[in-house]
């Protein structure tokens, strides 16, 4: 494939973890300047692909107020990212799959782009972002290929994310010009610090 192009692309804002530096508290409907922290994942990812779905595994009618297909993980007590990545893979039709952590508000309209620009350039089944300093390793790009994969590997206990991009062929995608998009807030503390700077 010379081009992947949105149509191909399926979103997943990834809601499913339990949150426990936020108190417990469901991490994307926090609010950030009065709105939702998924309300701004939603309105940066939304344009850059084909069809846009969440992963959350409680407060479903909330996620589904958004009109958006809400998808829970198969299995069950809180298994990670790769659990979510796993029941969206089992779920689509798209060759590719997008996704990004419910807890960003500011994420980039570049990212899909230069993710997919990435897995054809350089013919990886996964394209990773990288923000300078670090992986990220929930902002990437898979194979619908991947499915039987990823679910084996969970099947067999594991959880890791690095642990099972090592046993396919990845691609590092650098956005340290963009490296706030990686922001996340991990305590209310934290959202109330970034609130104060921005009013300033």
């Amino acid at each position: 494939m010379d081009k992947i192009t949105k149509k191909d692309i399926t979103g997943v804002i990834l809601a499913g973890g339990r949150a426990r530096r936020m108190g417990g508290a469901d991490k994307g409907l926090v609010l950030f300047n009065g709105k939702p922290l998924i309300e701004y994942v939603i309105d940066a990812l939304e344009p850059q692909v084909g069809s846009l779905l969440i992963n959350a595994n409680r407060n479903h009618e909330k996620y589904r107020s958004y009109k958006f297909d809400v998808i829970s993980d198969e299995l069950e007590d809180y298994c990670g990212p790769l659990a979510g990545m796993a029941c969206v893979l089992n779920k689509i039709d798209t060759p590719y799959l997008v996704t990004v952590p419910c807890d960003t508000p500011f994420i980039t309209d570049n990212l899909v782009k230069n993710l997919s620009s990435s897995i054809v350039h350089e013919n990886t089944e996964i394209s990773v972002a990288h923000n300078g300093e670090r992986l990220q390793p929930v902002f990437c790009m898979m194979k619908k290929t991947l499915i039987t994969s990823i679910n084996e590997y969970l099947q067999n206990g594991g959880r890791k994310i690095d642990q099972w991009f090592e046993q396919h062929s990845v691609s590092i995608v650098d956005f340290s010009s963009n490296s706030e998009c990686f922001e996340n807030f991990n305590s209310k503390e934290e959202i109330l610090t970034s609130e104060n700077t921005n009013d300033k």
